[in-house]
C-alpha cells in the first residue's frame, strides 16, 4: 500500500494521539470522554472513527471510537499504534450471561471467547484472547475505588448481535443455542463484540489492552424471572476507564 501522511481510516498522524487510548464503540461518546481529559481537543473524524486528544497527569491521552465489531476495532488499534499508541482500554456495553451480573454493574474482561473471525487473521484459534494483566488490574481497582459492583472474568465476543438475541431465526440456530449453553455452564460473565479481536491484535502488535463494560441487560436473569432494570447510562464505565488510565500512567512514571 502507498505510504500516506495520515492513517487511511482514522485520518491521524504520529503526534496526533497519545500513548494511552480509550476505545469506545459509539462515536457519540467521544466528546463526553474527552471532556474528562485536560484540554481534550477533537483531532479528526472519518467514517466511524472520531478522535480526540488531551492529557491526564500531564501525559498525552486519546479517545478513538471504533464502531461495532472486531474488524473496525482492529483497524483503529492498528492505525493508532502506527501513530505511537501502546496502551488501550476498550470501554463499552455488554449483556450479562452469569446470573449474578446485573444491569448497571461493571464487567472487566480477563479473557474473551473468540466467537468471531477477525482474531483468526492474527493468530491461530488455539491462541487465547486475554487482557493485559496490568490493565485489567487497573480497571478492577478503579471500579472498586468508585464503589461499583464489578465482575471480572471471561466474556464472549461475537460478530452477530441478533445471533445472540434472536438465535431461533438463524439457519444455524442449532449451533448458536448449543454454544450459548456452553458459555452459561462455563461461567462466562457477559457478551459483547470487540474484546477478542482487540486482545489478539494487541498480542500481535506487542501492546497492552484491557476492557471494561457497562451491563445494559441480562437475558438470562430475565429468563429466570429475576428482577432487573435496563440501564443505558455508561457514565460509570467511562469514568472507570479514565481512572484506570490514570493508575497506569502513574505506575509507568514510577518505573
Amino acid at each position: 500500500m502507498q505510504a500516506l501522511e495520515k492513517q487511511f481510516h482514522i485520518d491521524c498522524a504520529p503526534g496526533d494521539v497519545g500513548r494511552y487510548c480509550i476505545l469506545p464503540g459509539d462515536p457519540g461518546r467521544c466528546a463526553s470522554i474527552a471532556a474528562l481529559f485536560d484540554g481534550g481537543t477533537k483531532i479528526d473524524q472519518n467514517r466511524e472513527f472520531v478522535t480526540y486528544t488531551g492529557t491526564l497527569l500531564g501525559e498525552p491521552v486519546s479517545v478513538c471510537s471504533t464502531g461495532i465489531g472486531g474488524p473496525s476495532a482492529a483497524i483503529a488499534m492498528e492505525e493508532l499504534h502506527n501513530c505511537g499508541a501502546d496502551t488501550f482500554i476498550r470501554v463499552g456495553t455488554c449483556g450479562g450471561i452469569d446470573l449474578d451480573v446485573r444491569s448497571g454493574d461493571i464487567v472487566v474482561a480477563t479473557g474473551a471467547i473468540r466467537f468471531e473471525h477477525t482474531s483468526r487473521e492474527y493468530a491461530p484459534i488455539e491462541f487465547p484472547a486475554v487482557s493485559d494483566f496490568s490493565v485489567a488490574g487497573a480497571l478492577i481497582q478503579a471500579s472498586k475505588a468508585m464503589g461499583k459492583r464489578v465482575h471480572s472474568g471471561v466474556v464472549q465476543s461475537k460478530d452477530s448481535f441478533y445471533g445472540q438475541h434472536s438465535p431461533d431465526k438463524s439457519p444455524v440456530s442449532y449451533e448458536l443455542l448449543q454454544k450459548w449453553e456452553s458459555w452459561k455452564r462455563l461461567g462466562v460473565k457477559a457478551s459483547e463484540m470487540e474484546s477478542a479481536a482487540l486482545f489478539v491484535v494487541a498480542a500481535a502488535l506487542g501492546v497492552r489492552c484491557g476492557a471494561c463494560f457497562h451491563v445494559i441487560w441480562n437475558q438470562e436473569r430475565e429468563a429466570a424471572g429475576l428482577d432487573q432494570d435496563m440501564s443505558t447510562d455508561t457514565t460509570a464505565a467511562v469514568r472507570v476507564g479514565v481512572e484506570a488510565l490514570k493508575l497506569l500512567i502513574a505506575a509507568d512514571k514510577a518505573g
